[in-house]
């Protein structure tokens, strides 16, 4: 496919499957730092709202295996990583015939070079597919996960003079290996695989060693941060609604920009791309204290809400809800302090709000459908996944 139809199709669909689920997995050992409060009534009712998902899931798969569209098989994925991390394990246990399908359907999509993929979108749907393999915890998968670990470490940014990092998008990863820039959704849709597939085959002799290089891969996580301190670039940005936030990739922010006084245009912070960067330095294994970290944090404590997306209203909203559960998860934050000086159980807050959102089929979908979030397979899977990780902390 040409670029700029990868371009077309990556603006529908491309930031959406940014990030998807890592549903068995914690993404550090910084995670749970302080044990979270505990609500009994509230874990049996997000219970029951994942099980009301997945059986939606059960009744709405296409003749191939796949759910929704067939060229995008990091759709498929989604639902299955969503089954495998159900509170009980029960579907990892005893796989049902539609998982079996699904399974069969995805396999079908893994190309000679290790991509696992139809069309375009070749990061997101490989590393998407590989999270799908990887929480299915079944030997027989773990050559075609090393092999597409080495298909996602070979896409890996190198923009300017082979091996020096003199361009903003060296050490990301982008839509393909011959796409323009690097991006945060491919990075951290890449580096979830990577992270979560390191020690498979280990324990073969002769296992696979290559990884990615992940100094690189901090060094344009940082690019992409509204933080002078760490980011040399001109259009890094100190004021103070967007210091320590995150943009798409350097000199683009999906939130736009604004002009200061003086003239100074600055790219805005918005709370998906931040939570996604969260995420990544997580499995970059950054801590928790690392001034990167907490500049993150601040910002997502001061611009905290559940109605929006901050900076982006209801666009990209329930990927914002999935990449919160995930990278607080992460980090083992179990309140937040907002700009008032409230503490906020957020876990509480978050599981209320996607229960108060679930359709009465079963399903979640969103009101605007920019990068496809009107797809109720992809939005169930974000929010099934968002309420796998509450579970464990409820």
């Amino acid at each position: 496919m040409q670029i700029a139809d990868a371009r077309k199709s990556a603006s529908i669909l491309g930031k959406a499957l940014s990030g998807i689920v890592a549903l068995c997995c914690l993404a550090s050992e910084t995670a749970f730092a302080a044990g979270p409060q505990r609500d009994p009534a509230l874990k049996r009712q997000v219970e029951t709202a994942i099980n009301r998902g997945l059986t939606w899931y059960s009744t709405n798969q296409n003749a191939n295996g796949s759910w929704s569209l067939p060229d995008q098989p990091a759709l498929t994925a989604m639902v299955l990583t969503a089954y495998n991390g159900e509170p009980s394990g029960k579907y990892l246990k005893h796989p049902t015939p539609e998982m079996e399908k699904g399974y069969g359907f995805l396999m079908s999509c893994v190309k000679p070079d290790g991509g696992i993929h139809r069309t375009n979108l070749v990061t997101y749907n490989t590393a998407t597919c590989m999270m799908a393999l990887i929480t299915a915890h079944r030997k027989e998968f773990n050559p075609t996960i090393l092999k597409a670990r080495k298909y996602l470490i070979g896409l890996q940014g190198d923009f300017g003079e082979k091996g020096k990092n003199d361009s903003p998008f060296d050490g990301g990863i982008g839509y393909g290996s011959h796409y323009e820039h690097s991006d945060m959704g491919n990075t951290l849709q890449a580096l979830e695989a990577i992270y979560y597939s390191k020690n498979i085959g280990a324990d073969q002799a002769g296992g696979d060693k290559q990884d990615l290089n992940w100094q690189a891969a901090i060094q344009f996580l940082q690019n992409c941060q509204n933080l002078p301190s760490h980011n040399k670039q001109s259009w890094a940005s100190s004021e103070p609604q967007n210091v320590g936030g995150f943009i798409y990739y350097p000199g683009h922010s999906m939130a736009g920009t604004t002009t200061n006084a003086s003239g100074r245009v600055a790219f805005r912070s918005y709370g998906s791309v931040s939570y996604a960067g969260l995420m990544s330095y997580s499995y970059a294994d950054l801590k928790k204290n690392d001034p990167r970290v907490k500049a993150l944090i601040e910002w997502l404590e001061k611009n905290y809400t559940l109605d929006e997306n901050p900076g982006m209203g209801l666009d990209g909203l329930y990927y914002y809800y999935n990449a919160m559960s995930k990278a607080l998860t992460a980090y083992g934050v179990n309140e937040l302090t907002l700009a008032n000086g409230q503490k906020i159980n957020w876990r509480a807050e978050l599981a209320k709000k996607l229960l108060a959102l679930q359709r009465p089929d079963g399903s979640w979908a969103n009101e605007s459908n920019r990068w496809w979030q009107k797809d109720p397979v992809l939005v169930t899977g974000f929010v099934v996944s968002a309420l796998e990780h509450l579970y464990k902390g409820l």
